[in-house]
């Protein structure tokens, strides 16, 4: 869905505060889903935000909706993921918060039969990409001397197995270990390097994927499966918005003592298994009588 006048979600104003008054972020992936939500709240909470993405018309069109700047940035191509970082020090001369959400699907099926050509593919997104968002981004932020955050976009299928194919969640398992690997250095320079690891966020690429096994489905109804199938919440499936509010947290000063840390944003479905489901069923029914 493109973006227009009713971006601004009313919860996410409300729940925003200027914890972000100066600051610049770099976010890749951000015309649309995850990144989409992050630049808004971002921008709400009164941060300079450049969208970094292969959507030209999507990310122009909300870059300009929140007073940002848009460019042209495919993550497998470090020239690319340099020129975003060098569009923050040209703009603004700093460089405060690199979110690097980018992100592909990559191939299912066994491991027997994978085409190692699109795994190699998917990891020159979503691992090389983060990378090279990595190094650039830490590279400006020690020569601005003036810290940073680095986050990182994991996945539940990182902690769990099962969740996704195999060569995604390879990739996803790699940035965890990355990203505790770059903040022992950077944390020296006062930059701090985290992760966050959502679950069922009910994205165009999560969409898509139901699409292939349940037809044309739409995103509230993948959220609702989840939420009744991934989520100790009693029902609750998470949402964009929640991840944004996660990034929010991790690149503000709220959490400026955390670092080499993965933030699991699942309902608690990754840690306890909700075998109890049957009572709240059972209270369900009994209400109903």
């Amino acid at each position: 869905m493109e973006p227009d006048s009713h971006m601004y979600d009313h919860d996410l104003q409300r729940l925003s505060t200027k914890r972000l008054i100066g600051k610049v972020a770099v976010i890749t992936g951000g015309a649309r889903g995850i990144g989409a939500a992050t630049a808004k709240l971002f921008a709400q909470s009164g941060a300079y935000v450049i969208i970094a993405d292969i959507l030209d018309e999507l990310g122009a069109k909300l870059a300009n909706l929140i007073g940002g700047r848009y460019i042209h940035c495919n993550v497998a191509k470090e020239a690319d993921v340099e020129s975003a970082i060098q569009l923050a020090l040209t703009w603004k001369g700093r460089l405060d918060i690199m979110f690097n959400n980018a992100g592909i699907a990559g191939p299912g099926g066994s491991i027997t039969n994978l085409d190692m050509e699109q795994v190699k593919s998917l990891l020159s997104v979503n691992l090389h990409g983060v990378l090279h968002g990595m190094k650039h981004a830490a590279q400006a932020m020690i020569k601005c001397q003036n810290g940073g955050s680095i986050i990182c976009t994991s996945s539940s299928a990182a902690i769990m197995g099962g969740l996704s194919g195999h060569a995604y969640t390879l990739s996803k398992v790699a940035i965890i270990g990355l990203m505790r690997s770059a903040a022992c250095e950077l944390g020296a320079h006062g930059i701090r390097v985290n992760c966050i690891s959502p679950h069922g966020v009910p994205s165009e690429m999560l969409v898509s994927s139901f699409r292939e096994f349940l037809g044309d489905v739409r995103p509230d109804e993948v959220s609702r499966i989840v939420g009744e199938t991934g989520s100790l919440l009693r029902g609750r499936g998470a949402s964009t918005e929640d991840v944004a509010r996660a990034a929010l947290f991790l690149a503000s000063g709220d959490a400026g003592f955390i670092t080499a840390h993965n933030l699991v944003l699942d309902g608690g479905y990754t840690s306890a298994s909700s075998n109890m489901s049957f009572i709240y069923k059972y209270e369900e029914k009994e209400k109903r009588k």
